[in-house]
């Protein structure tokens, strides 16, 4: 029998009618694996997924498929976003065994949870060099059956690297080895249409942070101009969804033409950041476009009754990927007065022949940016496309809500608020804050997944560090205390639960959760940020923020070991080193005294990559090993006071003083390497 009809996940209840007796993930599927004596078929994917879809359709609705998968195997089906631990042991088995990696990811193990073998997509007969699905099943069944020892030992080489957890070479970095590292980045991006060289190209939100930290560092204007380019030919460029608003999953091309048309909350909380700094950096109204797009996309589809967030946007729709999203000419002509349609086909790149298998991406790579008379045309236009285009049938919306990817939202939301104005941008972030940490909260633990009252509980690492962030964001920009006592609650949660006191890293898991084959301890970033990275950001801005001894401890115990394994491959690290530059070189910013809001206003300003900010309000006092500490208590007037280590600037009284010396203190020589 099918199992899946009670879960939360849509992604197993878009399998609960398959005839394939699916399995959730947990020790029952497993014991009645060892109870039948059959090895385990686990299918791990996720809503958004086109091939997923595919697989399923060809395999998993077929029921003389299904009668081979259920007559073999014990099949567990696993969303790989409620459950990011079980996907990344078997994601990492499967490139163990020499494969590139993907989803659906199709995974072959013992019935103690052991991975053997696997692939990603099979189809159902033989075609694109792969064997049929069916033909598999037999063989791995006949492998488990007659030629046990083949299995195991593919179980034990696979089982003992992953028990392996990359090592640090204990040397730490200086400004001058992170210069050296952003120069070779640079010459990684491509000078045309930005981003890493290559296709498919994805938007790598952490390196373009390190990009663009490496370029203020050092003035590099060839880094700069290669940060800016890669902003400027995604929002061009058909990733962006020109009509509603967001960016896609990447780009299946080099040019940001055609993209992979799934959208993701993750994404698009960390391009929001990205866009929000290249139009504090440049003043270009096509950043602005870009972010504010974001947040209209989000508030318009994604935001939850509860006022939280909702995971991803499916690729599909009616079958086929992308239909919702691609134009023929004629439906433009007939959405749009002759002249108009006429006017946005041009600068749309919309064509009777199309520039995607027949169909119109709609993208201004050719055209590019317009003045501000053409711009409000054009954005009429636009209005009443989308209305057109809400008469279609609508990609599935996965609408569970994700501790970490609300996390990851939330503090974007924030940051980019006062970068580009949007006050409201913050009431919408707190929103979302209230609904994860009160529902999704139990004895100051997150959950990971909430869905129609079903909580998965305990959450994982990066839930926490990805909430600690943005509750220090929302501190900031606030000054409320709640949200600091937050962000420490979840700091000792990390550290007493997750940290790993022989290796120093946080693993996925908590401690007491239900076991795994191995306790993941993952450290590089991959299309989310990884959970050591964020953590040790938000240590490091807590650590500015209190300027407590305990604080800047904690910090640098963390970084000190974190460095040591970013040294070894820096490209797979940069949320580690982002926050390494955030400690060598990050000013903390204290605002004091009566009618400061203004002054307040103007340290939130600065972005976020180079300060700190703290607003005293009532009685607060800093910290006595507070640098500013005297300086702080000194008088009633609003003053700014910028610290950088143990120095403190002298008072500030109006924003473009503390604009101003903002500027003079990160023209000068930082502190010590780590």
């Amino acid at each position: 029998m099918n199992r899946l009809k009670d879960a939360s996940s849509p992604y197993l209840l878009q399998h609960r009618d398959n005839p394939v007796h699916w399995w959730e993930w947990g020790p029952e599927a497993l014991a009645e694996a060892t109870r039948q004596n059959k090895p385990i078929l686990i299918s791990i994917g996720y809503a958004a997924c086109h091939w997923c879809h595919v697989m399923a359709h060809e395999s998993f609705e077929d029921p003389d498929t299904a009668a081979v998968m259920n007559e073999l195997f014990v099949n567990i089906k696993v969303d790989r976003e409620e459950r990011p631990d079980v996907d990344h042991v078997y994601m990492s088995a499967l490139h163990l065994l020499g494969e590139p990696g993907g989803w659906p990811l199709t995974m072959f193990l013992t019935p103690e949870g052991e991975p053997f073998w696997g692939g990603t997509y099979f189809p159902k007969e033989p075609r694109f060099g792969r064997p049929g699905f069916v033909a598999v099943l037999r063989e791995i069944s006949r492998l488990y059956h007659a030629e046990p020892e083949r299995v195991l030992k593919n179980r034990d080489a696979i089982k003992q690297h992953l028990a392996k957890v990359e090592a640090g070479d204990g040397g730490g970095l200086d400004l001058a080895d992170l210069d050296r590292m952003g120069l070779r980045l640079t010459e990684l991006i491509d000078t045309e249409h930005g981003g890493l060289k290559g296709a498919p190209k994805f938007p790598n939100p952490p390196i373009l942070e390190y990009l663009l930290r490496y370029a203020g560092r050092t003035n590099d204007g060839a880094a700069r101009h290669r940060f800016l380019l890669t902003l400027e030919r995604m929002a061009l460029g058909g990733i962006q969804d020109h009509l509603g608003g967001g960016f896609a999953r990447y780009s299946v091309d080099e040019r940001w033409l055609v993209p992979h048309f799934e959208k993701m909350l993750y994404d698009n909380a960390q391009l929001l950041e990205l866009y929000a700094l290249g139009f504090a950096e440049t003043g270009r109204p096509l950043f602005r476009q870009a972010a504010e797009g974001i947040v209209t996309w989000l508030e318009r589809e994604m935001t939850t009754p509860e006022g939280a967030f909702a995971s991803s946007l499916d690729a599909d729709s009616e079958g086929e990927e992308g239909r919702f999203y691609v134009w023929s000419l004629p439906e433009i002509r007939e959405s749009l007065s002759e002249e108009d349609a006429a006017f946005f086909s041009k600068v749309y790149d919309i064509s009777p022949e199309g520039n995607f298998e027949g169909h119109n991406i709609p993208n201004r790579l050719i055209s590019g940016e317009a003045p501000a008379p053409v711009e409000q045309r054009l954005a009429a236009l636009r209005e009443k496309l989308l209305e057109r285009r809400a008469l279609r049938v609508r990609p599935d919306l996965d609408d569970k809500v994700l501790a970490d990817w609300n996390g990851l939202m939330i503090g974007a939301l924030v940051r980019a608020a006062p970068l580009l104005g949007r006050p409201d941008w913050i009431a919408l972030a707190q929103r979302a804050y209230r609904f994860i940490s009160v529902t999704m909260s139990r004895d100051n633990r997150l959950g990971h997944s909430w869905r129609g009252g079903s909580l998965i509980f305990p959450g994982f690492a990066l839930d926490h560090a990805a909430m600690m962030r943005a509750a220090l964001a929302l501190h900031e920009a606030t000054s409320d205390t709640a949200y600091l006592r937050d962000a420490e609650k979840w700091r000792d949660v990390l550290l007493r639960e997750f940290m790993v006191r022989e290796t120093g890293c946080l693993a996925m898991t908590a401690q007491g959760a239900d076991p795994l084959v191995v306790r993941p301890q993952p450290t590089h970033d991959e299309a989310v940020p990884n959970a050591n990275g964020v953590f040790t950001e938000a240590l490091v801005r807590l650590a500015q923020i209190t300027e407590t001894t305990d604080d800047i401890q904690k910090a640098a115990d963390v970084l000190s070991r974190l460095v040591g394994v970013a040294r070894g491959s820096p490209l797979g690290h940069t949320s580690i080193l982002n926050a390494l530059d955030l400690h060598l070189r990050g000013l903390s910013i204290v605002v004091t005294g009566n009618n400061a809001a203004s002054l307040h206003e103007a340290a939130l300003q600065i972005p976020y990559p180079d300060r700190s900010v703290r607003w005293l309000r009532g009685d607060e006092t800093l910290d006595d090993n507070h640098p500013a500490k005297a300086l702080a208590a000194s008088g009633t007037q609003a003053q700014a006071l910028v610290c950088a280590g143990q120095r403190c600037s002298l008072p500030v009284m109006d924003a473009e003083g503390l604009k101003a010396r903002v500027r003079e203190m990160l023209a000068e020589e930082p502190g010590s390497p780590a």
